[in-house]
């Protein structure tokens, strides 16, 4: 555990960095069951139940502002909240573009929903003075800020980490864009689509004799999501073990996705070659390939050890195989990989899906089954693990949605609830948090620089919803 409970000392004796001195843990308002579940209530008719008052999770005490939209930056304190930090998500008044992308279900963008769980909501312009003060406000006793706004945008309105580091040292302060906040590209919007292709996933991403594609998901937000997210714990962890000041992650969509891709850049640079489009194999090992089976099902096959590329070969067949001088290494079963795909292709496709798996199951050769959301939701082994799990939401009623991974033995995430509607709770955080009117936040509605119904309304609104 990093950090504890202001004055209190966590599990290795570090008390919790705080320049306030104020106590940062605030659970928020929204009560919700939690019940993890397996198959549906009519398919198994058992489900395990937790209630919301379950364990605050390794993150409680943390305290997030997240001004940043749409996916990468918002994700970073998605994953933060699932494990018991209290992200504030901060939206303008007019309502993040989420809102309205994607699938939609009852007034409800079902991305919004994914995206903005655990977090409690406000609205703010910040691009006002006023709106920006707001915020300024809210840093004061804020361990980490997430904003996405293209490099140079919140020192135009005042809120550049010079600023916001006078006001509070002890802040992290993730900035996460297109390109990063330096170099020529900087100053340029970014999507994860462009990441996706400058990072050369697309490039190697498709068939041989087809165009570069790119992913039907956000890919490259994830993955940026990701790396923001350990960086943000990098840095939480330097300032406590340091007694540092807090400091600025420097987030590129693009990097973490290059990254990833492994050593091309060595490849490149010791070999001269440039990695193509391979489809469902690859160049450095095989036998790995999709196969489809005689009753019309797709399998994906990996025997990138040697033991396993023996016993698939056994099992397809041809054992003979095994004793070619070429099968003895990777480089060798790559330069003969249409061989190998011809007789477990072959094998395959003259066997049924169940009788697949069983064969491969008995030989202990590895291969899996091509899901879709569908197959998943009945799968045994997500219902063994609770991947995905029920919460009830006063819109959508009970949905199922992947659960917070991975598991921690002592202090595991939960999803308490999804995100909810336009500042719902701006009374929590602007009127009692941060000691404003409700007048003057009434004020700040009708000027547009607060967003979401009148505090008196969202008050009642709440209520009705806990009720």
């Amino acid at each position: 555990m990093i950090l504890g409970k202001v004055g209190t000392a966590s599990a290795h004796g570090l008390s919790h960095r705080c320049p306030t001195g104020a106590d940062w843990s605030r659970p928020g308002r929204f009560s919700a069951t939690v019940r993890a579940v397996g198959k549906t209530e009519e398919e198994v008719g058992v489900e395990v139940e937790s209630k919301n008052e379950g364990p605050d999770g390794p993150l409680a005490g943390l305290k997030v502002i997240d001004a940043a939209v749409l996916f990468a930056g918002p994700v970073i304190g998605t994953l933060l909240a699932d494990f018991g930090a209290d992200v504030v998500k901060v939206e303008h008044p007019k309502g993040d573009a989420l809102r309205t992308l994607g699938w939609q279900k009852n007034g409800v963008s079902l991305w919004w929903a994914f995206v903005n769980r655990n977090k409690r909501l406000a609205s703010i312009d910040f691009g006002e003075p006023e709106g920006a003060q707001l915020l300024k406000d809210l840093v004061k006793e804020a361990d980490v800020l997430i904003e996405s706004f293209r490099p140079g945008t919140f020192e135009r309105w005042g809120l550049g980490p010079d600023v916001l580091h006078q006001i509070n040292p002890g802040l992290v302060m993730v900035r996460c864009s297109g390109y990063g906040q330096t170099g020529p590209y900087s100053p340029r919007p970014g999507f994860g689509t462009v990441a996706e292709s400058i990072s050369g996933f697309a490039h190697i991403n498709g068939h041989p004799d087809g165009p570069p594609t790119l992913p039907p998901f956000a890919l490259g937000d994830g993955v940026a999501s990701l790396f923001g997210t350990f960086a943000t714990m990098f840095a939480l962890w330097h300032r406590e073990m340091h007694k540092a000041p807090g400091q600025v992650v420097d987030l590129a969509i693009y990097e973490p996705l290059f990254w990833l891709l492994g050593p091309q850049s060595l490849v490149y640079d010791q070999l001269g070659k440039v990695q193509g489009r391979t489809g469902s194999s690859t160049d450095w090992t095989a036998p790995r390939n999709a196969y489809q089976t005689r009753d019309g099902k797709w399998l994906g096959l990996s025997a990138s050890s040697q033991s396993i590329a023996e016993r698939v070969m056994r099992l397809v067949g041809h054992p003979e195989v095994v004793d070619e001088p070429w099968f003895g290494d990777h480089n060798g079963r790559v330069e003969n990989q249409h061989i190998l795909d011809d007789y477990i292709g072959s094998w395959i496709g003259a066997h049924d899906y169940d009788d697949v798996l069983a064969a491969f199951e008995a030989q202990q050769a590895v291969i899996g089954p091509i899901y879709s959301i569908e197959d998943i939701f009945k799968d045994p082994q997500y219902i063994a693990r609770e991947t995905i799990t029920t919460v009830d939401d006063p819109k959508l009623g009970r949905v199922r949605v992947q659960n917070a991974i991975p598991r921690l033995s002592d202090t595991p995430g939960r999803v308490r609830h999804l995100g909810g509607d336009l500042g719902q709770d701006n009374r929590a955080v602007l009127i009692e948090e941060l000691g404003r009117t409700a007048a003057e936040i009434e004020r700040l509605r009708q000027a547009g620089i607060v967003g979401g119904p009148p505090p008196d309304a969202a008050e009642e609104a709440v209520g009705n919803e806990q009720g």
